[in-house]
């Protein structure tokens, strides 16, 4: 698990540590920004680090939730004659509708999360907050106070909708198009499992292209949506569920599962991960992250022991474990100079 608690990435504020580099107190003079308030200075770091992750959260989630919402209720308010009432809407699916749908739940998650990530790791979603508990990439406290961070954000969202948009409040997820409960639980189930292994393989196992997990993550909610919002409303979030109801002040009886399937889901995909994880998946496919160098250098044939990332430093390669074949095989290219992996990038990079 070494990989999930590295630093930068896409969940930096999901660990409460706050140590600081020189080059962080370098900018930090040189900006002309907001000083520290002394209350939060008395603070212990844990506790300041947990309210600042719950600020971020509720107000990631409520953001989130505010432009999906806002596109449902548009896509699902029906066109009415002028002074009409009525507010029947077409039976059966309607694609532009269920694509506007789809499009405004991915889209949002995708923005909000690249906002977020570095205050609270953008999760806005307590099925996800619950994975990454599970899988250690945070701890369970944080993950309990994200929590209540993600309900309070839902209502709040949900409540504005209400307020300000004109007609019923239409966000509310239920079961149509014949579904019952069982395969209701079951189609949140997998998709939410797409959507929290999605977010564990591109945001918490660091890759190099971690920094644009966020598209991905949105891209993965959108064809979730398009997969669900007809038969289930395409809730894979609990908080997505119960904000709307807490508005209306109706919960509906199906409504138990938003809250199941929603949570099977993040236990296959935690399940799976530490699957893959214990076999060991790296080496598997290995180099998929690696520059033309490391690639040229590399040779899987030859290597004797599975490759592994370096303990000590997080900023190492999967290179800087290379047998003295390999080494000395390189030698004659390199000269002298063929020390180490690193060593080897480095001098062929000046020449």
């Amino acid at each position: 698990m070494e990989n999930l608690q590295a630093k930068g990435g896409f969940l930096p504020g999901l660990f409460p540590s706050r140590k600081k580099t020189e080059s962080a107190s370098v900018n930090s003079k040189d900006m002309a920004g907001p000083k520290p308030l002394p209350f939060f200075k008395r603070l212990p770091d844990n506790v300041r680090n947990h309210f600042i992750a719950m600020v971020g959260e509720f107000i990631g989630t409520f953001l989130f939730l505010f432009i999906a919402f806002a596109g449902t209720q548009v896509a699902n308010t029906p066109q009415t004659t002028t002074g009409s009432q009525s507010t029947d809407l077409p039976q059966g699916p309607d694609p532009s509708q269920l694509m506007y749908i789809s499009l405004c739940f991915g889209f949002s998650l995708a923005v909000n999360a690249w906002v977020f990530y570095r205050i609270s790791g953008g999760l806005f979603n307590p099925a996800v907050t619950l994975a990454l508990c599970l899988i250690g990439a945070v701890p369970f406290a944080r993950g309990g106070f994200v929590f209540i961070a993600q309900m309070l954000g839902a209502m709040a969202s949900a409540g504005v909708i209400a307020a300000l948009f004109p007609g019923p409040l239409a966000v509310t997820t239920s079961l149509s198009g014949g579904t019952n409960l069982a395969q209701g639980v079951f189609i949140e189930m997998f998709l939410t499992a797409q959507l929290v292994f999605t977010i564990i393989m591109l945001a918490a196992e660091k890759h190099k292209s971690t920094f644009i997990a966020p598209i991905g993550i949105g891209l993965s909610l959108f064809i979730a949506e398009l997969a669900g919002v007809y038969y289930t409303g395409g809730s894979l979030n609990p908080a997505r569920s119960f904000g709307p109801c807490v508005a209306n002040r109706s919960f509906p009886s199906e409504h138990w599962v938003y809250w199941v399937g929603p949570i099977l889901g993040a236990l296959l995909a935690a399940g799976f991960f530490w699957f893959i994880k214990s076999c060991e998946y790296e080496t598997a496919n290995p180099g998929q992250d690696f520059d033309d160098l490391e690639a040229n250098v590399y040779k899987p044939e030859e290597e004797l022991r599975r490759p592994s990332i370096s303990h000590g430093d997080p900023t190492l390669r999967v290179l800087s474990h290379v047998s003295e074949d390999r080494a000395s095989a390189a030698s004659p290219i390199l000269g002298d100079r063929a020390e180490s992996p690193n060593s080897t990038r480095v001098q062929t990079t000046q020449n």
